[in-house]
């Protein structure tokens, strides 16, 4: 199954930008810029265009009131994706800028994504972040850099995580303390996982 590429008016981190043929890229308001500043045309174009300023002239727009709107743009976004049966999502320009209350709610749209069993990261211009629940996130090979995970839930258990300087195994992590934060990549690969419970993992991300 192709992925779903979402792109926002937040830091556009243009190097990681690297959807496949066949992905299918979705512009969020003001991530309509960014992509054609990347000489990329979006396969649709959502949001109420404040961020913009203007309907881009595109031939697939679903332009939204923002009167009528509970949705941010990003998960406008992610409702089409998922409508269009995507199950992984990769937001790009969702960090940073000049509204972070919109990186927090991008979190929250990932939390989103694992409770309906699909799978988002949120890449910024030096960092990742993606949510998981009751599963796992395998992490590529990387000889430096922190990477954190942080319980979303009041207490997940079953917490176990390998290929980083600090192990764990069936452990449990709580929303109220972050014993969670700040391990290190060794230069292998790293699997993080839980069984009952949903975690926040945030890495370094310097390629």
């Amino acid at each position: 199954m192709p992925d779903c590429y979402i792109v926002g008016a937040g830091d556009f981190n243009r190097e990681a930008f690297c959807p496949k043929d066949g992905d299918f890229v979705i512009a969020a308001d003001g991530g309509c810029g960014a992509l054609e500043q990347a000489g990329v045309v979006p396969d649709l174009c959502v949001g109420d265009f404040d961020s913009l300023g203007f309907v881009p002239n595109l031939p697939d727009v679903i332009s939204v009131d923002p009167i009528k709107k509970d949705d941010t743009d990003t998960m406008l976004a992610i409702n089409e994706g998922l409508a269009r049966g995507f199950k992984r999502f990769y937001i790009f320009g969702g960090t940073g800028g000049k509204r972070p209350d919109h990186t927090v709610a991008n979190i929250q749209a990932l939390c989103r994504l694992a409770s309906l069993g699909a799978f988002g990261c949120l890449v910024g211009m030096r960092e990742v972040y993606a949510v998981i629940k009751n599963g796992s996130l395998r992490l590529p090979r990387r000889d430096a850099g922190t990477v954190s995970v942080f319980s979303l839930d009041e207490v997940s258990r079953g917490v176990t995580e390998t290929g980083l300087l600090y192990s764990l195994s069936d452990g449990e992590l709580r929303r109220d303390f972050p014993m969670g934060v700040s391990n290190s990549f060794v230069g292998g690969d790293a699997e993080i996982s839980v069984k009952n419970g949903t975690l926040l993992i945030m890495w370094e991300d310097f390629s």
